[in-house]
């Protein structure tokens, strides 16, 4: 079956599922069974915003204390209120790791980033850590100190995952 085709039978059944829906009706086939599962495991950034509520802090005291203050027009706030919405994004986007089949998914700083199995040298875990080792590419770490992940879980999922693709798992 070709793709276009698979794309009209789901853009048609969720037509349906939808007008089902409206008429309190159960939908005909879960468009989340035929997805393929991913376990997510979800953080909390604290660090990053912390640091940007410091770096603003620190600005409006050097510039509120100086001389030339009142020379300072209104980009002086835009700045003030552009960093404050940069850490409110840091705090509402919670970073997080979804293992799928072959794969492991987790925001970067870039955007949503896959790694593959065909990708992975190996995966470590030490308490509080978790870090996998990429042939190719820098490492990812997931720390439990940095942004709230929930690592005994993830090594869990982890170990699981390691093992059905014969990957090399260490735990220190």
């Amino acid at each position: 079956m070709s793709r276009s085709w698979e794309r009209k039978v789901q853009k048609n059944q969720a037509q349906i599922n939808k007008q089902r829906k409206k008429r309190g009706q159960s939908p005909l086939m879960s468009t989340a069974s035929t997805a393929e599962a991913l376990d997510t495991y979800r953080g909390r950034s604290y660090l990053m915003p912390a640091f940007l509520l410091l770096f603003i802090l620190f600005y409006v005291i050097v510039t509120v204390t100086a001389d030339s203050f009142k020379d300072t027009g209104s980009m002086f706030w835009v700045t003030i209120g552009c960093y404050v919405v940069l850490a409110l994004l840091f705090v509402l986007r919670r970073p997080y790791i979804a293992v799928g089949r072959d794969f492991v998914r987790s925001r970067r700083f870039t955007g949503d980033r896959s790694i593959y199995v065909s990708n992975i040298k190996a995966i470590n875990v030490q308490k509080g850590y978790i870090v996998i080792e990429q042939i190719k590419g820098g490492n990812w770490v997931f720390s439990r100190v940095i942004n709230r992940y929930p690592t005994e879980q993830i090594a869990e999922r982890l170990r699981s995952f390691a093992g059905q693709h014969n990957i090399p798992f260490t735990e220190k």
